[in-house]
């Protein structure tokens, strides 16, 4: 049986527009892809999404409808640019509403996100791919998703400088051989997860 996965793009740019976040989605969803494995991708910006820490801020909120896709998925996928050493603002408020997990449980106790892998793509101009990784996994581990080995991949250009991801010319080896490896690790564990649940604690 196929998997599912779902990517959220946490560009600051509305669509059309050009975003080297959405690009590495992309990237990883293909990869994901030679494992079976169907999804698709949303840029978060497009929708009216609340900030808040409920699974609804009411009033026409457009944190619902993400929040039943990413439900749907074995596999959520982030992607954000480096802002200041930092996760996009629209990444920090993704996260704040992921924390409304910590109250959605099931009959034996669990987390109704347990089950599910994260992954997460990063995109800069500068510095800090290690310390936006280490922040947003956190977070998601926090939430009940679980982290495979290697289940990040990133591209930075030289800091303080112009040039994109998505402008690039042709991609390092480096960035596309660990897209490949976070795909294979992704859907393996999504897998293993979907036939053996976690045990009640």
């Amino acid at each position: 049986m196929s998997l599912r996965a779902f990517a959220l793009c946490c560009s600051l740019k509305k669509s059309p527009a050009g975003s080297s976040s959405e690009l590495i989605a992309r990237e990883i969803l293909a990869a994901l892809a030679d494992h079976d494995v169907d999804g698709d991708l949303v840029r978060v910006v497009d929708h009216d999404v609340r900030f808040g820490v409920s699974l609804d801020e009411g009033d026409g909120d457009g944190w619902p409808g993400l929040h039943e896709r990413i439900m749907a998925a074995d596999i959520l996928v982030i992607a954000t640019p480096i802002w200041m050493g930092q996760p996009s603002s629209v990444c920090k408020m993704v996260l704040e509403r992921l924390d409304a997990e910590l109250s959605e449980t099931d009959d034996a106790g669990r987390l109704s996100t347990y089950g599910k892998v994260a992954v997460l793509g990063v995109v800069g101009n500068e510095d800090g791919a290690h310390h936006v990784t280490a922040e947003v996994f956190q977070a998601l581990n926090d939430v009940g998703f679980t982290i495979p080995a290697a289940g990040g991949t990133y591209w930075v250009g030289e800091a303080m400088q112009t040039l994109d991801y998505d402008r690039a010319g042709p991609k390092p080896d480096t960035t596309g051989a660990a897209t490949k490896t976070l795909a294979a690790n992704a859907a393996h564990l999504a897998r293993l997860l979907r036939d053996t649940p976690y045990p009640p604690s």
